[in-house]
């Protein structure tokens, strides 16, 4: 009996090991200001989180068995005012692992004036210093430093976008000259423009409700496309009344001109916001994902 207990205990252990978050900045945050007693994290509804202030990455390790080397930043959606950790984040990270990939969900700090020196590269900052982390553990992860990709879903997107695009610019301490530059990227019913068609609420609340011209194209992210951006998948629903759909259809376009590889999959219906489940149809995004991964050589041990 006391070896089925201490068994139990350590396979219990293990699994909540994996899932242990790890800060990103062990030191100090940069870009930061002293934390406003009133500005603490917590949990609304639905495993949302809001006010993040201390960004940590939270691995999801693939079994041995079936790892295959790749791994994925997971950043999900809130319109840059709070994070859907769990539909957009944690059930990711176990789909990911179920195809031998690993997977970090980023916890990524909130555009906020309150917390930040400069509230427009923060989020960024935390993607780019994610992607950091896991090249520099690669080795000790068990991970190909060549095959790290992000993932991003609404204003995730925007934000895994960015960091697809804006890599060449690098917002965070560098010393190792560790690229940042994702080697796929995977957007979902993204946040893509701040043009005629963006999402007003993330465009407001990470640039601001009056920001230049200047910040507005910067930050246009089918403006920053070039052939040096990564293969990147598509996925989003052509009735989505909270993104429009010309936000993927930009990108794509772009990344047509610019002959970067990739695939776009736009559903008839599903809205925004579905996870890893389009209720309005049979077909699973997550098998049309996995199967360009496979294509491209990301799930082959």
């Amino acid at each position: 009996m006391k070896k089925i207990l201490s068994a139990l205990v350590f396979i219990s252990t293990a699994a909540f090991a994996q899932q242990i978050p790890i800060p990103l900045y062990p030191d100090s945050v940069p870009n930061s200001k002293p934390i406003p007693s009133t500005y603490k994290e917590y949990y609304g509804d639905d495993s949302f989180l809001f006010k993040v202030s201390v960004p940590t990455i939270i691995p999801y390790f693939a079994d041995k068995d079936k790892a295959n080397g790749t791994a994925v930043i997971i950043c999900p959606g809130g319109g840059y005012i709070g994070l859907s950790m769990d539909n957009e984040g944690w059930s990711i990270a176990k789909a990911f692992n179920k195809i031998g990939v690993t997977a970090f969900v980023l916890k990524y700090r909130l555009p906020s004036d309150s917390i930040m020196v400069d509230k427009t590269i923060g989020p960024l900052q935390d993607a780019q210093r994610a992607i950091q982390v896991v090249r520099e553990n690669a080795a000790k992860w068990n991970i190909n430093p060549n095959r790290i990709g992000i993932i991003g879903f609404s204003a995730g997107g925007h934000l895994a976008s960015t960091a697809i695009t804006h890599f060449d610019k690098v917002v965070i301490p560098n010393k190792d000259n560790i690229s940042v530059r994702p080697d796929f990227g995977i957007l979902m019913y993204p946040v893509i423009t701040f043009g005629p068609f963006a999402h007003v609420g993330s465009r407001e609340n990470l640039i601001g409700k009056n920001p230049s011209q200047a910040q507005i194209d910067y930050y246009s992210n089918e403006k920053q496309v070039t052939p040096n951006t990564p293969p990147t998948f598509i996925v989003q629903a052509e009735d989505d009344d909270t993104v429009p759909i010309q936000n993927s259809l930009l990108f794509y376009e772009a990344m047509a001109a610019n002959k970067v590889k990739g695939e776009i999959h736009i559903y008839q219906a599903g809205g925004h916001g579905y996870g890893l489940y389009n209720t309005t149809t049979k077909d699973l995004w997550f098998d049309r994902l996995t199967n360009w991964m496979d294509a491209n050589g990301w799930l082959k041990k």
